[in-house]
């Protein structure tokens, strides 16, 4: 079933829109928040098709989802009991607050580096981050760096690989996604409660 190759299509199509830098930013501002569509999606195909604007497009979602995580601290911080606590509860993310608030016990403002770079759940750590009043101009500076780093590096991987990479890609593009589906399947099973 060749259901990833034609979903690779579709994305390269979006990656080339006059309006795609609009959308990576927007994309970038609420996965910071509560969005769970990442990033990468998006930010690799538009870096990929465009490698002479890679870098532009890094710095956009750099800018962007430092944004977002300022809001999404902002409201942990201001708007925790009337308006994100009722989401999380709604969401069944309460699990997660409780890991989240753990680490930022056991490794302080270094949990925020690690889910700015990480495929961890930023948003998570934003909004726990203004829960818990954390310094702000630290958490902004240490997510800049952490995002900046990872979506350059995408951006740059993007760039390094170019054609050759995207013909390898495409070729094993069905195979890598099925199994992607299958690990997230067995992940399920095995740490479900």
């Amino acid at each position: 079933m060749k259901l990833f190759s034609r979903l690779y299509r579709l994305v390269m199509m979006w990656a080339v829109h006059r309006h795609a830098p609009v959308y990576l930013s927007m994309n970038s501002f609420v996965e910071s928040i509560f969005w769970p569509v990442p990033v990468d999606v998006m930010l690799a195909p538009m870096a990929l098709a465009k490698p002479d604007r890679a870098w532009h497009y890094a710095a956009l979602a750099t800018v962007f989802s430092v944004l977002g995580a300022a809001f999404g601290y902002l409201l942990g911080y201001a708007m925790w009991e009337p308006l994100v606590e009722p989401f999380i509860q709604a969401m069944g993310y309460q699990d997660k607050i409780a890991v989240a608030r753990q680490w930022f016990d056991d490794w302080g403002i270094w949990v925020i580096f690690i889910a700015s770079f990480t495929p961890i759940p930023y948003k998570v750590f934003t909004v726990t981050a203004g829960l818990l009043q954390m310094a702000f101009l630290p958490f902004i500076l240490v997510s800049l760096i952490g995002r900046g780093l990872r979506f350059f590096l995408v951006s740059g991987l993007m760039v390094w690989g170019g054609v050759r990479m995207e013909s390898r890609l495409i070729r094993y593009i069905d195979l890598l996604g099925w199994a992607c589906v299958a690990a997230a399947v067995v992940a399920y099973l095995l740490l479900r409660p």
